[in-house]
């Protein structure tokens, strides 16, 4: 397959790091211009034939640093007499996504803690604001403490049910809450992981041709699609891309709408692409059928989705997921309450701290580890500098 380089080699001693930095900075740009240019049925492509593959770019150059861990490692502390409480966004436990992670951090704790209780509340799709309210006072009023607000549908709610509970301490997934001191933001770097999947779309399409399924249209689910196209095209800067929202910002049944997910996936399958992301929820099942049945590839979301029990069926398609780790950041939440230190959960997980990534579960991807490793570092480093915005 034929690479054509577009980060120059760093060879002898007239090629200084600060001008290797200037080279990936400009070239990026010009990557992620052309993505923000494309409209939602893709461009470019057209010097690659279909089935030919793309051609594709020569990683960045660089040493791979190790991550570190989000948190100090340290013995984890007693929690015997903690009652956590969860306030699932809809889809609940059993969506293999972004809920189950929350329940894997939950999960976690109670094992290495030895958590006294723990209660979980589930969440109805098109349900009234207030009714998000409810469950937390219903946890707080019930002596859970700390309660997790999972999603940033909870941020309304929690501004209002936050001051009447003083004593509790709160964490909300995905929105930032400043100027409360009983709740914790917990936000993560959702397009640099997205970037990295991204890398290994391109690698893995065999048409250059692939696809992200959004499940609702908000600035948050923005950065899983702005990281994603920015790596494709650093991957592949012809790479022809499908883009499509399930539900616009306020619906946010295109979380929990198999049924859509497999219309718009087939569409896109339709249009060409080989190799689909979605961060769609539990609608990322229907996502996954339709790329089944196309013999298409796939790329799961948030849980390492190859492992997720509920989408086992589709295990054969998942060549990687973008690992968003609400289970690191719960378990860490969780830890640092029980030590009434809330200053060790970081202000953002991100890449540099292994709060996103991506999996390898069931070795499809093995041979791309290094390439995406290299990506990985030089965002690591500040050298990519990846946009949340489309």
């Amino acid at each position: 397959m034929r690479r054509t380089p577009i980060w120059g080699r760093r060879s002898g001693a007239g090629r200084s790091r600060r001008n290797g930095a200037a080279v990936v900075a400009v070239l990026l740009t010009g990557a992620l211009a052309l993505a923000g240019c494309a409209k939602d049925s893709g461009d470019g492509g057209t010097n690659t034939a279909q089935g030919q593959g793309c051609q594709l770019s020569a990683p960045p150059a660089g040493a791979v640093a190790p991550t570190t861990a989000a948190t100090q490692q340290q013995p984890p502390p007693n929690a015997g007499a903690m009652r956590v409480g969860l306030a699932f966004d809809i889809g609940g436990r059993g969506d293999a996504s972004f809920n189950d992670a929350s329940v894997a951090g939950v999960d976690r704790a109670k094992a290495e803690m030895g958590l006294a209780d723990t209660k979980e509340l589930d969440a109805g799709a098109g349900e009234p604001e207030d009714a998000k309210q409810t469950r937390l006072r219903q946890l707080a009023r019930e002596g859970y403490n700390p309660v997790i607000a999972v999603g940033y549908a909870y941020a309304d709610a929690l501004k209002i049910v936050a001051p009447e509970f003083p004593g509790t301490r709160f964490a909300i997934i995905d929105e930032t809450i400043e100027g409360m001191p009983n709740v914790t933001s917990l936000v993560f770097a959702e397009e640099q992981g997205s970037f990295l999947v991204g890398v290994i779309a391109a690698h893995r399409s065999k048409n250059c041709h692939i696809g992200f399924v959004g499940g609702v249209n908000t600035p948050l689910i923005q950065k899983f699609e702005a990281g994603f196209v920015a790596g494709a095209r650093a991957a592949a800067p012809d790479i022809k891309i499908e883009r499509k929202y399930l539900t616009p910002a306020g619906d946010f049944s295109g979380f929990q709408d198999p049924n859509k997910g497999s219309e718009v996936a087939t569409g896109q399958l339709e249009a060409g692409a080989d190799v689909i992301y979605h961060a769609a929820g539990a609608s990322g099942k229907g996502v996954f059928a339709s790329v089944q049945s196309a013999n298409a590839q796939a790329i799961g979301v948030d849980s390492d989705q190859y492992n997720q029990p509920t989408v086992a069926e589709y295990k054969d398609v998942i060549v990687s997921s973008m690992l968003k780790r609400v289970d690191l950041a719960v378990y860490d939440y969780i830890a640092a309450v029980a030590r009434n230190d809330l200053s060790t959960v970081p202000k953002k997980f991100d890449l540099s701290i292994d709060g996103v990534g991506y999996s390898t579960s069931g070795g499809k991807i093995t041979d791309l580890v290094p390439t995406v490793d290299a990506y990985k570092a030089a965002i690591a480093r500040n050298e990519i500098q990846v946009s949340d915005k489309p």
